[in-house]
């Protein structure tokens, strides 16, 4: 269709009789409509006919999430910057992954500098904690804790305010450039992060990214699972996979929005999470799992 004619068409939603079957042919058009719409909603004073706008792109940039979300889910997962970048682009849909990429680039630049050849690998993970913690002061965000915020990445780093996910994420981002064995751990109600040496005789630990990178053994985690009156559990202990990581990042907005009553966007991420799922094995993850 030529621009004119897309014009028209969206015109067409002025007039109650024929606008159900507009927004339909419109809706088959994609997101390449949507700077059309948005066009049209700074030419009309009608509020309701802004809201229809709102609503129409709001659906075209949902299809077009649900896509994306599969065709990542569907190449393995491998990218967890841009798998969480679309987890962001729900709330955000004009979030800028290179502005990502950039963010985290400078964070492993920074951590780059203070390592030296032949570290300890706690002595590593201290450097990640002084520029992550201390420099740049990554914290917890307990003041809100169910904020959808602290799930969306680049509010995180611009905010320096996260769950124990997406500072978890951050470090691990950060630690996977700079070459570190490092990886995340579906913990129930907490997510930690494990360094796993090849070297046999360094133990493999756990770093809690909510402490500010406090340093666990094994015998932590199981007395947490003691505390919690869990069956120990294998995964409770070993690296989860990048589409965990979204996806537990995916239950937390939900629990987001179902804890600020906003029912609507709750059931839109559960469809986002049912794409991550649907071909996943079972999960021991809680309903507060952060």
């Amino acid at each position: 269709m030529t621009n004119k004619e897309i014009k028209a068409l969206i015109s067409l939603l002025d007039d109650p009789e024929v606008a159900p079957q507009i927004q339909e042919r419109i809706q088959t058009l994609g997101e390449s409509i949507i700077p059309f719409l948005e066009e049209s909603w700074e030419e009309t004073l009608d509020p309701q006919q802004q809201q229809r706008l709102e609503d129409l792109i709001h659906h075209l940039q949902f299809e077009g999430l649900q896509q994306r979300l599969r065709v990542w889910r569907d190449s393995g997962g491998e990218n967890l910057l841009e798998g969480m970048w679309l987890l962001n682009s729900y709330q955000y849909p004009d979030a800028d992954l290179q502005s990502l990429n950039r963010a985290i680039e400078q964070l492993r630049f920074e951590a780059w500098t203070l390592l030296q050849p032949a570290m300890h690998p706690a002595d590593q993970v201290q450097a990640l904690n002084h520029v992550l913690f201390r420099t740049h002061k990554f914290a917890a965000n307990t003041q809100n804790f169910h904020s959808p915020a602290n799930s969306m990445l680049h509010r995180v780093l611009e905010t320096r305010r996260g769950n124990p996910l997406t500072l978890c994420v951050i470090y691990l981002l950060v630690a996977q450039r700079l070459g570190l064995p490092v990886f995340g751990v579906n913990l129930p109600n907490l997510f930690v992060l494990t360094y796993r040496s090849e070297n046999r005789q360094v133990e493999p630990f756990y770093i809690n990214c909510y402490n500010r990178g406090l340093i666990l053994s094994r015998t932590d985690i199981e007395h947490y699972i003691a505390q919690l009156n869990l069956t120990p559990n294998d995964m409770f202990y070993e690296p989860c996979s990048h589409i965990d990581i979204v996806r537990r990042a995916l239950r937390n907005l939900q629990l987001s929005f179902e804890k600020l009553q906003e029912p609507a966007k709750a059931a839109e991420v559960a469809i986002l999470l049912n794409i991550l799922t649907d071909e996943a094995g079972p999960t021991t993850d809680g309903p507060d799992e952060q």
